[in-house]
């Protein structure tokens, strides 16, 4: 098939699981192209990352004069469609509370993506995330008629379902993917009855250098890791305040904080204020291959988040061995269970706390023994050659006209 994957901006450091898919079809004998609304808006330091950001169309980075030959090849080639998109744009604005110059740059944003499918001669339109991307995939399917399908990671969908429109979007579609178990309940919520047949659990995968590797001794210092972006949802401060409590214990260990985002002064600020300077460690945004370090070298990955998807960093920590600490939401405890990690209430700091301390103290065996619990899991429903093949399956169907 000729395939087309789409999101608002591509690569991002946080979108592996995005790449891991493109790479899976192509192994399959898929041609897949690349489009985003825009790049990453930081600096790329994977290899990898580099790599797809060359191969990306991005609207926002096309020419003006290119741009608007796309819209006028649409209008003239499909009036009523573009017609009927428009009012969808105006429809999608209204559910939104009224946004409706952004909707109106959806609906331009939308001409292009058709006409780049036409020109790609695209089979099937696959877009991750139910929010903008999904709102510029339905209008571009009402302009040029090709299948489309998206998948819907949350938290973000689940918190404002109804302003995203996401029963229309799924109404339009010829299926929808959810990550999780959890995140297709979520789903059935806003989708009328007759469209529940169309919404699929596809697990987000790991690649060979996660599923190939035979690691064997585990990390004997006393390490935490904590990879996420420095957001709202993930946890972090809450984090921290467990991380003061281990050592007004008297504990001795250290912390480490992988990724960037909205919350990194604040976080900064507060590790200045709990006084763990001397715990806690900032690495800002890394490679893939020292995300895998880092997760090597610790004893735990520990991610309390209070909203989530399903993280596929947990994925990435227990294949690799390491037990995870998190919490029991969404569609963590489907992976995590307590042969392989440790799960605790969202918001609870003293159980948080506890289990920090119970995988400092965790002895080797009881390490190795959760680790491999947890890598067999992860192995089981975490192979991305086995989703993409089940993506193959549903993008061979027939679409929505």
């Amino acid at each position: 098939m000729r395939i087309a994957y789409f999101t608002n901006q591509y690569p991002a450091p946080s979108h592996t699981f995005i790449r891991r898919e493109i790479v899976a079809l192509e192994a399959r004998g898929h041609r897949v192209e690349r489009y985003a609304v825009r790049p990453f808006r930081g600096a790329l330091k994977d290899p990898d990352d580099i790599g797809e950001a060359r191969r990306t169309s991005h609207i926002l980075r096309t020419p003006m004069i290119r741009a608007m030959a796309s819209v006028a090849r649409q209008l003239l080639s499909r009036p009523g469609n573009s017609l009927k998109a428009l009012g969808g744009a105006f429809r999608f604005a209204r559910t939104s509370g009224g946004r409706y110059l952004h909707h109106l740059v959806y609906f331009f944003e939308a001409m292009i993506l058709a006409d780049w499918c036409r020109r790609d001669e695209i089979d099937h339109l696959h877009v991750h995330f139910g929010t903008n991307p999904a709102t510029v995939a339905t209008l571009a399917h009402q302009i040029g008629g090709m299948k489309f399908s998206f998948t819907v990671h949350g938290p973000e969908e689940f918190d404002r379902p109804e302003t995203l429109g996401l029963g229309d979007k799924i109404r339009a579609s010829s299926f929808v993917v959810a990550v999780s178990s959890y995140g297709r309940s979520q789903l059935l919520r806003w989708a009328d009855l007759g469209d529940w047949r169309k919404i699929e659990v596809v697990h987000c995968g790991i690649d060979q250098r996660y599923l190939s590797d035979d690691v064997g001794v585990h990390g004997t210092s006393q390490r935490l890791v904590c990879i996420a972006r420095l957001s709202e949802q993930k946890g972090h401060l809450l984090l921290l305040q467990a991380a003061a409590n281990l050592r007004a214990e008297g504990m001795c260990f250290q912390l480490v904080l992988v990724g960037d985002g909205p919350l990194r002064a604040e976080i900064g600020h507060e590790i200045e204020r709990l006084g763990l300077g001397d715990t806690v460690v900032l690495t800002g945004t890394i490679s893939q291959d020292d995300v895998r370090s880092e997760i090597l070298r610790a004893k735990a990955l520990v991610l309390p988040s209070f909203a989530e998807g399903l993280p596929v960093v947990l994925m990435e920590s227990m294949a690799l061995k390491r037990p995870v600490i998190s919490t029991y939401i969404a569609g963590i405890p489907e992976l995590v269970q307590p042969d392989n990690g440790w799960l605790v209430p969202a918001g609870d700091l003293e159980a948080l706390t506890g289990a920090m301390r119970q995988a400092l103290f965790a002895s080797d065996v009881e390490l190795f023994r959760k680790g491999e619990a947890g890598r067999r899991r992860t192995l089981e429903r975490h192979d991305i050659n086995r989703s993409a093949a089940a993506l193959e399956i549903l993008m061979a169907r027939p679409g929505v006209v």
